[in-house]
């Protein structure tokens, strides 16, 4: 049995409920569209890590249906509901350490270009700290991995905040638990994370990211208030990156709030 085990955190992709952030440029049934891209991308991601169990997180749980003919054999899926994305997140990790796994986390599946190192980075943390999380730059965090079940890191979290990350760290602290930070990235939320997304797909290889590659060649390119487009420079997912900070919990200058 594999020691860790990561859940990709996904909802079903359904026109006018899914990434409606994106709409305008976007219609509904292209964002719905691209978010499924994001997803395969992030299944196929996970997949390259060694010795990692890949898990799915279901939202609504009677989708289940949907996503196990686009998972590969082997993958656990977690049927999950929750009031909030803090008790979501809590039962995934929660099951997935009753399973037997020593190290769980928990992954948003709309950032498919993350560093592969990144992720590699989450899993040997975890072998010296309490909490790896991976903060996204709107404030939030995108990964997040325990070697035990934390419920109370959930609470009095605001969640879809830019507080999020800031609040986790606060809590963690309370609860006396260490924590290592990987470096920011960024969701695919806004036409101005779409627009980063494109030009990032067009510097990397070919073959990285081929359903959205794919489905971004079938969208209208997105374009600046002024018609132009907007370019902003992106790491490229196969630089070297710093090794994760030891944290006690405490926020500092560089989380994003």
């Amino acid at each position: 049995m594999k020691d860790a085990a990561l859940a990709v955190m996904a909802k079903r992709p359904i026109a006018g409920n899914t990434k409606t952030r994106l709409c305008p440029p976007l219609s509904a049934e292209q964002a719905a569209a691209l978010f499924e891209a994001l997803l395969l991308d992030t299944i196929q991601l996970v997949l390259e890590l060694e010795d990692v169990q890949l898990a799915i997180g279901i939202t609504p749980p009677e989708a289940a249906g949907f996503f196990r003919p686009i998972s590969p054999p082997g993958t656990l899926f977690v049927p999950v509901a929750g009031a909030d994305i803090g008790r979501c997140l809590d039962r995934v990790l929660t099951r997935l350490s009753q399973e037997g796994y020593g190290k769980v986390l928990a992954l948003n599946s709309d950032g498919p270009s993350l560093p592969l190192s990144y992720l590699r980075q989450s899993v040997a943390g975890l072998d010296d700290v309490d909490v790896v999380l991976g903060p996204s730059e709107d404030g939030g965090y995108y990964l997040i991995g325990l070697k035990a079940p934390q419920p109370g890191l959930f609470e009095g979290i605001s969640w879809s905040t830019e507080k999020v990350t800031e609040q986790t760290l606060a809590r963690a602290k309370h609860l006396g638990l260490t924590v290592a930070l990987l470096p920011p990235w960024y969701d695919t939320d806004t036409p101005a994370d779409l627009e980063r997304l494109e030009d990032e797909v067009r510097s990397l290889p070919p073959g990285d990211l081929p359903h959205t590659r794919l489905c971004l060649q079938q969208l209208k390119p997105p374009s600046g208030r002024d018609g132009r487009r907007v370019r902003q420079p992106t790491p490229s997912r196969r630089d070297g990156v710093p090794t994760p900070s030891r944290r006690d919990g405490v926020p500092s200058t560089g989380i994003e709030s």
